[in-house]
């Protein structure tokens, strides 16, 4: 059975091996890793993890042009399937491209509804947060991942160029 749990220095390893999953280079969307973050070392992976429950606490001021964002990994039997993060609020870049929810699965987790759980289970999240509504993006071409965000009432609002991407933009309201 699958679980949400906070970012965790325990799943280390699973979490390497689900890197290696993914390919050398590929951007792990809703994990929170920026490219000069050291997840490989021990100490590396564990100055990101604290990093990770840092940007959730709103005591905390956020990294210049970054927003407080509550992160969740997703596991299954000690077994590092994925994260789904959940911004608190958007600045431009979210607004135009990034969304206020983002996630990513492993290859091999994909297509068994993980993705749909995760966010149903992040969208209570926002709605606990006082968010009315959350911004949702993709690529065009990831029918998966529209299917998921249109399956828990996301809108397309439109599907517009930022920089050298297209993304579509869906709203999900979260008050009835």
């Amino acid at each position: 059975m699958p679980k949400l749990i906070a970012p965790t220095v325990v799943l280390h390893a699973a979490f390497l091996e689900a890197r290696e999953e993914w390919g050398e280079g590929a951007w792990l969307h809703g994990h929170g890793v920026r490219p000069t973050d050291d997840v490989v070392s021990a100490a590396g992976f564990e100055r990101w993890v604290a990093s990770l429950h840092d940007q959730e606490d709103v005591s905390i001021p956020p990294i210049d042009g970054w927003v407080h964002c509550t992160y969740r990994w997703i596991v299954e039997d000690e077994r590092f399937l994925g994260a789904i993060a959940l911004r608190h609020t958007l600045n431009d870049w979210l607004l135009q491209t990034g969304g206020h929810i983002g996630y990513g699965l492993r290859p091999t987790a994909r297509g068994r509804g993980l993705a749909s759980w995760a966010l149903g289970h992040t969208l209570e999240t926002a709605r606990s947060l006082g968010l009315d509504r959350v911004l949702l993006t993709c690529h065009p071409g990831n029918t998966a991942s529209a299917r998921t965000i249109e399956a828990h009432g996301g809108v397309l609002e439109d599907i517009r160029n930022t920089g050298p991407d297209r993304v579509k933009r869906y709203w999900i309201n979260l008050r009835p």
